[in-house]
């Protein structure tokens, strides 16, 4: 691999970089990294162009000089490319994801998780009305169509009233104002 191996790190830039506040040290040593290994000019702005910029002309002169001598281009690095995922890898994170889920209920080839079943009492349904169309789904001749539990026990209890819960009032205590 032909590139750059190395390069003589002033203390001046040490000196820079320690003026800067810490959550913007790094991003400083980075722009000059990519500048005298791959010749990227940084996209800099505020006080870190105002430090870059300080340190330019040694930066600078030393890429020039290796290229001078070396005759060798700096480039950035070519990320190798990512394959998409493949048919196969995705059923398998699906079916780790979904071994991660705890199940509320399962039966035959349906299953609702413990989040799908909170999602649906949040939905103002109660537990026992939930319960129950769970049931009745499950001794539903013709459940072998369907592909989702939740998807299904959604729909059925779309039909059925929600539940009024009551009110909860806040006491105030008795103060003086």
């Amino acid at each position: 691999m032909e590139g750059r191996k190395l390069f003589k790190f002033y203390k001046s830039y040490y000196d820079v970089m320690c003026e800067l506040p810490e959550n913007k040290q790094l991003e400083f040593l980075k722009a000059i990294f990519e500048k005298e290994f791959f010749n990227i000019e940084p996209q800099l702005t505020g006080i870190l162009k105002l430090a870059y910029v300080s340190q330019k002309h040694s930066i600078d002169a030393q890429v020039k000089g290796f290229i001078d001598k070396t005759n060798i281009e700096l480039t950035p690095p070519i990320a190798p490319p990512i394959a998409p995922p493949t048919l196969q890898l995705k059923v398998e994170v699906k079916e780790k994801v979904k071994e991660k889920e705890e199940i509320y209920k399962s039966f035959a080839h349906l299953s609702i998780s413990v989040l799908d079943f909170n999602k649906l009492l949040e939905s103002g349904y109660s537990k026992t009305q939930v319960d129950n169309v769970l049931e009745s789904i499950e001794n539903y001749k013709k459940n072998v169509s369907y592909k989702s539990l939740y998807l299904t026990a959604k729909k059925w209890l779309s039909k059925e009233p929600k539940e009024i819960k009551p009110i909860e009032t806040i006491l105030i205590p008795n103060t003086e104002w």
